[in-house]
């Protein structure tokens, strides 16, 4: 045995990859798990969403203060602007008492009439005196306003933060709620209606009973009746478990809220574990009625719930999502030009990609689907890998099928259909994809529908070889069809003459007889490729070689004459090459 042979056998190679999961473990131990909520025969599991929530957007406020660069007043106004075109009728504008261009914007949008009659603004402000007085300062004149009171809840916070006890806490939030009272009475006055909206901050790490009574304290000291009611905000500050538990939470404090009729039950989810979604709409089945969100999820750290994912996910259940989301491209637009934060292109219904299909066996599948959809069969939209129809958020169908190395034969099928209206029969699809395969392995990337094309014609339409169609006269008697056509071959110039029963035939027969060997036409096929005037022809056609090899060749013109001519000389052009 050769031992230094085997050490070296047994040496890792320097390039070998190398685990380290088995080796060094993360710091697991230094987090501990969420507890869950003990909660017997929850119903949220059973309920389904089947209407559309209150949605309020908060774009201009969490949104904007989650920005490197915040909106300049003229980018926060465009935001504005597509919010209320939208449809959200409850907009959080802004803090008004942090910082003056907050509050310039809120008294802009006041006196210059921007607010419809129909859309409520939406203020935030700490529970602090000189806080309360300039943001009420900032909302009047306006005709509906929600003044958004807030302060932390936690016991983390209680703690580190602030160092109070559960009483104190309870009388910050009253005493806050006092203020905007008395000062909501004066607003009233002047024509201004104000509904109070109360966030325990850091509701997920708060105890419940203690989110109860907090809630309950703030309540009796606004008075809200069922008949106008205020709005009990119940955010996820930080996502600090799975979804299931936040319902949970919101399901246990629903059933032990005293006045429950008297209030609305918003939700403000965060994104740190990525299901700040899954989060609002299993709040949704709990008993939640509102929610808030931005465009696409901008806010602080992780972001915020995404509003055009949620309503966007009602409307793929058939559910009026009750915002007008169908020209996706320029809610895209504005969002990027005002947060300077570019959407992902796999970000859902919004994304460049994600009604893209790569997979071949995804591409036939679309293309299947599309078929049936395009026969009017069913109402009902059902394509496979394609939740929706992406011609309802400003899309293309034909942009669900791109080709690179991974695509197959369906997505070459797809993009000469939808793209160029032209259909091939199976056997020249088999031995076309083969080439577009090549080309994308060559290039190393996405084959462009004009590049495809380009390949198609340089291989079926345009095809280098000895024959070139010049011109023809076409003459007809007694049923019989005399063709005289003008031919190159290589590079000298004859006529050559034959009959036929019809056009096809007697253009075979003179092919033939200048061949001087037999020509069988085995498959052939011709439609319109568009309407109207410029309507032309195409005609795809194969011939039969002694060898029973077939040869395809296509042929496009004005005249479907002419066109069958051409496929004829491309499919002997490529006999020959």
């Amino acid at each position: 045995m050769n031992t230094e042979a085997s050490n070296t056998t047994d040496q890792p190679k320097s390039d070998q990859i190398q685990p380290k999961a088995s080796t060094v473990k993360m710091p697991f131990q230094k987090y501990k798990p969420f507890e869950p909520v003990r909660l017997k025969n929850r119903t949220w599991p059973d309920q389904v969403i089947d209407e559309a929530p209150r949605w309020c957007s908060v774009d201009l406020r969490d949104g904007n203060q989650a920005l490197v660069d915040p909106m300049t007043p003229d980018e926060k106004m465009e935001m504005y602007r597509l919010l209320v075109e939208i449809g959200f009728k409850e907009i959080e504008v802004g803090f008004p008492a942090a910082s003056q261009p907050d509050f310039d914007f809120v008294r802009q949008i006041i006196e210059e009439g921007l607010i419809p009659d129909d859309v409520t603004i939406q203020v935030l402000c700490q529970a602090r005196q000189e806080l309360i007085e300039r943001t009420c300062e900032a909302v009047t004149g306006a005709k509906q306003v929600i003044f958004h009171l807030y302060n932390s809840t936690s016991t983390l916070q209680r703690r580190v933060v602030f160092n109070m006890g559960r009483e104190e806490v309870i009388k910050l939030a009253t005493d806050g709620a006092e203020l905007v009272k008395k000062h909501a009475d004066t607003l009233k006055v002047a024509g201004t209606h104000v509904t109070l909206e109360y966030s325990p901050e850091s509701y997920t790490a708060t105890e419940l009973d203690f989110a109860v009574d907090i809630c309950a304290a703030v309540m009796e000291v606004w008075q809200p009746t069922s008949d106008d009611k205020m709005i009990l905000n119940l955010p996820s500050t930080v996502e600090m478990a799975t979804p299931n538990i936040y319902a949970d939470q919101l399901e246990w404090f629903i059933r032990n809220l005293p006045g429950r009729d008297k209030a609305v039950i918003s939700l403000h989810t965060h994104n740190d574990r990525g299901t700040g979604v899954a989060a609002s709409e299993l709040g949704l089945m709990a008993g939640a009625e509102r929610i808030e969100g931005t465009l696409f999820g901008n806010g602080e750290r992780t972001g915020n719930c995404d509003v055009i994912n949620m309503a966007m996910n009602l409307f793929s259940q058939g559910v009026d999502p009750k915002l007008y989301l169908a020209d996706m491209r320029r809610i895209v637009e504005v969002s990027e030009a005002c947060t300077k934060i570019p959407i992902h292109v796999r970000t859902p219904y919004a994304g460049e990609l994600v009604f893209t299909a790569f997979s071949g066996s995804h591409q036939d599948a679309i293309r299947k689907g599309m078929t049936v959809v395009d026969t009017g069969g069913d109402s009902q939209w059902e394509v496979p890998y394609l939740p929706i129809d992406p011609s309802d958020v400003g899309g293309s169908y034909r942009e669900t099928v791109r080709v690179n190395s991974q695509s197959g034969k369906g997505g070459v099928a797809f993009i000469l259909e939808h793209y160029f209206g032209v259909a091939l029969p199976r056997e020249l699809l088999v031995e076309f994809s083969p080439i577009v395969q090549q080309l994308t392995e060559q290039k190393e990337g996405e084959l462009k529908p004009d590049e495809i094309w380009k390949a198609f014609v340089s291989e079926f339409i345009e095809v280098e070889g000895p024959y070139a169609l010049i011109d023809y006269d076409l003459t007809s008697k007694d049923g019989l069809q005399t063709i005289a056509a003008r031919i190159t071959v290589a590079e000298n110039q004859l006529t050559v003459t034959g009959s036929g029963s019809g056009p096809i035939d007697a253009f075979i027969a003179a092919m033939v007889e200048t061949l001087n060997e037999p020509l069988n036409v085995v498959d052939y096929q011709e439609y319109a490729l568009n309407e109207g005037n410029e309507a032309q022809a195409i005609c795809i056609l194969a011939l039969m070689d002694d060898q029973e090899r077939k040869h395809y060749g296509v042929g496009i013109s004005q005249s479907t004459v002419t066109a069958a001519f051409r496929s004829i000389i491309a499919s002997i052009n490529r006999k020959w090459r």
